[in-house]
């Protein structure tokens, strides 16, 4: 007899596809997969998950929320964007070196609790002072956990298994973003405040999973930890090929914060979506990142990764701007998918060439650097397409994040032609293999 159900064929040579076979052979699959990366890895995506459940049933509202509660112009409402993106930045050129020194785990906790702080806090406030004291605190809780994870992370997983390691954790927060803003559209209708408290519950759980669960994956003696931390950031800054593809990821990254920052508000008041009926626009992005982000990614390992980033940014653009020419829901609907066919192809390919690029002694601060494109983004690009929502015409917002999109696949095709260039003296065998 047969040694695995697998091994059973017919007369034809095809194998029995009986539903109990193809059950088992998932399974077998399951657990390979499963037995790939380490238990840590999982650990931190299941972490993830929850605790992306809870996030993304309040910041799709977030704009509409601020708005409403505070009165302002939308223009004044970016501009809190804009003051917790600063904070970002603060945080980052101070948080990467620490990650380095004492650890990823004590990194995660301190973020997780402020964060918790911030959320039960914006349940209660009505002041905009004190609303932005609160987007200060937000922005520096944010990039300390999530840039002790990609830390982690690339302590966990060899180079070159990095690009399906990032697309399994993109997969578990967008797998919450599948849940959390269907659920969150209705909660949020009923009660904003209950949104609030259950995304700092999902925060205090992953918390307590850091704590009980995930081991500091940081080994290096002590002196060494110490010098490298003297180091500071100069030896980043030097490494101008990573600089100039950080600064292109920036402006990559614009068009995707006006999407998931400005389309909530721009399809309400101007087109009558609803945050319910809006939520579920949310959910597509996540549901497709879900369900898709592993095939992509294993088609796109197969070519070079600067110009996949540069498709990447090219859909951005188109998907951006599309929704110019929206008037509905089902207009607004596929703009969002066209812009997640270039995040499935973009977001993924460049953290792992991020990872890839960064010395193993200095992962935190050239993570930390590279995070930096989502909280630049998120203060740059929305201040501008409220600017031209509320001075020019609200369709201008979406006439900028096409031309940023297009200009980021112009800096990624760029580089890709100076690919054939030295790297650089400290990761340019690592690049050279990403990259080319």
């Amino acid at each position: 007899m047969p040694d695995r159900l697998s091994d059973v064929t017919i007369e034809t040579g095809r194998t029995k596809s009986s539903p109990f076979q193809r059950r088992y052979i998932t399974i077998q699959r399951l657990r390979r997969v499963r037995a790939a990366y380490p238990r840590q890895f999982w650990i931190l995506i299941f972490a993830l998950l929850i605790n992306g459940i809870g996030g993304s049933m309040v910041w799709p509202f977030l704009t509409i929320y601020m708005r409403e509660r505070l009165g302002v112009p939308l223009t004044v409402v970016t501009l809190l964007f804009s003051v917790n993106s600063l904070a970002t930045l603060i945080a980052v050129s101070v948080v990467g070196p620490l990650v380095d020194r004492f650890g990823r785990k004590r990194a995660m906790l301190f973020g997780l609790i402020l964060h918790s702080i911030t959320l039960v806090a914006m349940s209660f406030t009505i002041n905009l002072p004190i609303w932005a004291i609160i987007m200060v605190l937000q922005g520096v809780a944010s990039p300390v956990y999530r840039v002790a994870v990609d830390a982690m992370v690339a302590d966990l997983i060899e180079p070159q298994r990095r690009v399906d390691a990032y697309a399994a954790l993109r997969m578990s927060s967008n797998l919450a973003i599948t849940i959390g803003p269907a659920v969150g559209g209705f909660v949020s209708a009923f009660s904003y405040r209950l949104a609030f408290f259950v995304a700092a519950g999902a925060n205090l759980f992953f918390v307590f999973l850091v704590i009980v669960a995930v081991q500091e994956t940081l080994q290096r003696a002590a002196a060494d930890a110490q010098a490298t931390a003297a180091a500071g950031y100069g030896p980043v800054l030097r490494d101008r090929r990573f600089m100039a593809f950080s600064v292109i990821t920036i402006i990559a990254t614009m068009p995707a914060a006006l999407m998931m920052m400005l389309l909530p508000v721009y399809a309400k008041e101007n087109f009558g979506v609803a945050e319910a009926q809006y939520g579920f626009i949310m959910a597509t992005n996540a549901a497709m990142v879900v369900l898709f982000q592993m095939a992509v990614s294993r088609v796109s390992q197969r070519y070079p990764a600067l110009p996949v980033l540069t498709l990447g940014g090219i859909l951005y653009a188109i998907g951006t701007g599309s929704v110019a020419l929206g008037r509905g829901f089902w207009a607004f609907w596929l703009s969002m998918v066209v812009m997640t066919v270039g995040e499935l192809l973009l977001v993924p390919t460049a953290t792992a060439l991020a990872a890839n690029m960064a010395p193993a002694d200095m992962r935190g601060r050239y993570m930390g650097v590279y995070s930096l494109g989502w909280g630049v983004a998120s203060g740059i690009g929305p201040v501008i397409g409220g600017m031209l929502n509320d001075t020019i015409a609200p369709a201008a917002t979406w006439l900028a994040g096409l031309g940023f999109g297009l200009l980021s696949a112009a800096g990624y095709a760029w580089m890709g032609l100076r690919r054939s260039a030295s790297p650089g003296r400290r990761a340019g065998a690592e690049y050279a293999k990403s990259a080319e």
